[in-house]
């Protein structure tokens, strides 16, 4: 079943980074959560065939590649983030033939195929596993089993506590402890195994091999732990990722694995990347995985995190850009996805997150858009305590359980659920009023947020100072114009501009956002070429809308 690329779109994509060495560096990714795109068997479930049906929306909407979260064989007790087989379709999503089928369906719209890796944890239910709870000699040594403290054992090995709550261990009936950083039914790896690496770069070469164009590594940082696996002496553990250094996260050792699937990934003929979805506590910690001789691309956590304010925003806007220029790698800008709540809530109103939009596709390098937010969707925060599948719901402490907020199944059509959705029902339920949000109703419609979405990335792609800047472009001059060293690699500078607004150029293009509740006028920067909301402007003078973001051109 292996194929190659073929469709000629695939080699004009990212047309903006091609010649300094990537189609990634600029390219503008998809997330589908695959249980909720679209379901193609009435099971109430997204599946891969539902994806591969609903692909030419992503290729109308003007993205470059589509991610897709695990469809692989799991209990599925972490919306299947616990893998009991990486070489096998869940039968819920499918079978591998449809695996293949998407993804060379996929590569004749000219979209790449990303796919998720976990290789932090298992599932209990992985083969491993059930060999490691059965005493098989060896089978322990892939994971973190350790005796625990006090006079008979009775307490964990260490202070650690999992990411959904309560404590990282769990006993086994014969009173050994082992390791899980997030659910009990995810039992962490143990890297120090060369077993363990040897398995995932088969693994890896089982999915390049079917076609693939690269891998979203889950929790990159997390795969080695500190020697020793010494106590925090600490409570409250979760709210500390990414933000203090800690003994089971952000291990210098994790490094080395990224290198050597480096060299895996550039062992094919057609480039494939590798992105982490890493937490660390600076920019400078984070840049260490897309060194040159590691991952392609990482998560900007601190972006999606940043507060709507222009200091902030500026502050971790040139944080973000100094740090990966620091080693030649793209920045990423990323707003929403499965694990958080939906931007068009945490900003407060569809204005802003429409005005976000348009800043982080303004901004140089790679962006990522979760499915549903080119829709304007907005968090779903009223589902009943019993539709909920978030495993961290029911532990408490840890992660807040309500991530089942923004992984309800998007509308298609209709005006009530399941909105096209599949043919019959949802796993989550959907809202009602959801019909004008949906893609037949927004498509055509100028003022609709879809529209804008697809005005946005049409126009990423035709503006030659927009995407990835090419290597070594100067800095432009301007009476009290300034940039930081990583926005002035990539072209981009920052203008004097009122309070509340924050004003950039790149070549050939300016972006203005205004973060105000009120109209603001300035100096017109150029001519407009799309805003969020509409603009007043005579050519001299601009009537900023409130919180809105527009393009000009220079």
């Amino acid at each position: 079943m292996t194929h190659e690329l073929t469709a000629s779109r695939l080699a004009s994509a990212s047309s903006n980074a091609t010649a300094s060495g990537g189609w990634w560096r600029d390219a503008v990714i998809y997330q589908v959560y695959v249980r909720s795109f679209a379901d193609s068997d009435g099971d109430g479930i997204g599946d891969l065939r539902g994806v591969r049906e609903r692909l030419p929306h992503l290729a109308r909407l003007g993205v470059d590649a589509v991610w897709l979260t695990p469809f692989y064989v799991s209990p599925q007790a972490d919306g299947g983030y616990d893998v009991a087989d990486y070489r096998a379709v869940d039968p819920l999503f499918g079978d591998l033939s449809d695996a293949d089928d998407l993804i060379r369906a996929a590569h004749a719209l000219g979209l790449r195929v990303i796919v998720d890796v976990v290789p932090n944890h298992t599932s209990e239910q992985h083969a491993w596993f059930r060999e490691a709870l059965a005493g098989e000699p060896g089978a322990r040594d892939r994971y973190h089993f350790h005796p625990g403290r006090g006079p008979c054992g009775e307490l964990p090995p260490n202070d650690w506590e999992s990411v959904f709550g309560g404590p990282a261990w769990s006993r086994t009936p014969d009173g050994a402890w082992y390791l899980h950083l997030f659910a009990p039914e995810q039992p962490d790896l143990n890297w120090e195994n060369p077993e363990v690496a040897e398995e995932f770069s088969a693994v890896l070469r089982f999915w390049l091999d079917l076609g693939v164009d690269g891998f979203r590594v889950d929790v990159a940082h997390g795969m080695v732990k500190a020697p020793g696996l010494p106590d925090i002496g600490r409570g409250a553990q979760a709210t500390l990722i990414g933000i203090e250094p800690l003994p089971f996260f952000d291990q210098d050792g994790v490094h080395a694995i990224h290198r050597s699937w480096r060299r895996l990934l550039d062992s094919y003929e057609v480039p494939r990347i590798g992105v982490a979805e890493a937490w660390a506590p600076t920019s400078e910690r984070l840049a260490l995985y897309v060194r040159p001789d590691e991952l392609h691309q990482a998560f900007n956590f601190r972006f999606l995190n940043c507060p709507w304010d222009t200091t902030a925003l500026r502050t971790v806007i040139d944080e973000s850009l100094a740090a990966t220029a620091s080693v030649g790698a793209p920045t990423t800008w990323v707003l929403s996805n499965h694990d958080v709540v939906r931007h068009r809530t945490r900003y407060g109103s569809l204005a802003r997150a429409r005005a976000a939009a348009l800043l982080m596709l303004a901004l140089p390098g790679s962006a990522y858009v979760y499915q549903g937010e080119e829709l304007g969707l907005p968090e779903v925060t009223d589902l009943p305590d019993s539709a909920r599948r978030d495993p961290a719901f029911a532990r408490g402490a840890g992660q807040d359980g309500l991530r089942d907020g923004c992984r309800v199944p998007i509308p298609w059509s209709g005006e009530e659920p399941p909105y096209d959705f599949g043919p019959a029902g949802s796993w989550l339920p959907q809202p009602a009023g959801w019909g004008g949000l949906s893609v037949a109703a927004q498509t055509g419609d100028p003022h609709s947020t879809l529209e804008l979405y697809r005005a946005a990335l049409e126009l990423r792609r035709a503006m030659p100072g927009l995407g990835a800047p090419e290597a070594g472009l100067p800095e432009t001059d301007g009476a009290g114009a300034s940039a930081g060293a990583g926005a002035a690699e990539s072209g981009m500078q920052w203008l004097p501009a009122p309070e509340g607004v924050l004003l950039f150029t790149r070549p050939g293009f300016a972006c203005t956002l205004n973060t105000r509740p009120v109209p603001l006028e300035m100096p017109s920067p150029g001519r407009p070429v799309l805003s969020s909301a509409p603009v007043e402007t005579d050519g001299r003078t601009v009537r900023l809308p409130p919180d809105s973001c527009t393009w000009w051109s220079l």
